[in-house]
């Protein structure tokens, strides 16, 4: 399969998806108060996710991954930061749902329902498999030998960007995805955290390995300075990201406990429990 062949597929694949979104969307927001349900934020959230996947699949980008290591990590950190955090936020999983016809939606409510699929999709241990693919789908695809095949054979380039963005979308959905389906921040926190130490580990082996781990045939002029700078790709924009999303949910979550504490302190059955005519409120 050539890679023009593979470039209609993906947008085949991005329309499609795109369509039955939209579908799914317009059906949930036919019925009263479903705009509670599903923001308009969050619509934004997942055409931005798709067209983000698209931006590093074709056009410059591509070009420059054609050329250079650290174009083709550019492609990775796009769908691993961009892609898949928009699209889990895009909360797809009841708008795709609606989108099906109605025999396959009694069957997906079904599968859902059933034991093996209802433990899977508990939010912990949602989260701990996801922090366990995206882990080994990013150290997987940089060893060199599957990273040469990726290079010399357009379908196995198709499927190891697959890998990435479905890995991406399922660490981010129990993060940043439906409210109901959201691990707890503390949870949260060691997710990101978790997942975080290793990719920052691969990064580091690229920038500061003594020569290059790759052949110089998929390399740019400069080889090593090429690898560096791919780790540097991987590494910097990875632990920014990943720290700007812990220190945003332990921020939040410490708002919502300051919240609820006034409320638990000054509460009737707070105030009754305190002694006649004492006028200080209990820390």
């Amino acid at each position: 399969m050539t890679a023009g062949l593979l470039a209609m597929l993906l947008a085949t694949v991005l329309a499609l998806l795109a369509a039955g979104y939209g579908r799914g969307v317009h059906e949930l927001w036919a019925r009263r108060g479903a705009g509670r349900i599903l923001p308009a934020g969050r619509v934004a959230a997942f055409g931005a996710g798709l067209l983000c996947a698209l931006a590093a699949e074709q056009g410059p980008v591509a070009g420059v991954a054609e050329r250079s290591f650290a174009g083709h990590m550019t492609q990775h950190m796009l769908l691993l930061l961009g892609a898949g955090p928009l699209l889990a936020a895009g909360a797809a999983g009841l708008p795709l749902t609606l989108a099906c016809p109605p025999p396959l939606r009694r069957w997906l409510a079904r599968l859902r329902t059933s034991e093996p699929v209802r433990w899977l999709r508990r939010p912990t241990v949602l989260a701990l498999t996801a922090g366990g693919i995206q882990t080994v789908v990013l150290w997987f695809w940089h060893l060199p030998v599957p990273y040469l095949a990726a290079e010399g054979e357009p379908v196995v380039h198709a499927v190891e960007h697959t890998c990435f963005l479905g890995a991406a979308w399922l660490l981010w959905a129990p993060l940043i995805g439906a409210p109901r389906h959201r691990l707890p921040v503390p949870g949260a926190l060691l997710l990101l955290i978790g997942t975080m130490l290793p990719a920052s580990a691969l990064g580091a082996v690229l920038t500061f390995a003594p020569q290059p781990v790759y052949p110089t045939s998929v390399l740019g002029p400069d080889p090593l300075a090429d690898q560096q700078l791919a780790g540097l790709l991987m590494w910097a924009p990875m632990d920014l990201v990943v720290l700007a999303a812990t220190l945003t949910a332990f921020l939040r979550w410490l708002l919502v406990l300051q919240r609820r504490r006034p409320e638990r302190v000054t509460s009737p059955e707070t105030r009754r429990d305190l002694p006649a005519g004492s006028g200080r409120v209990v820390p």
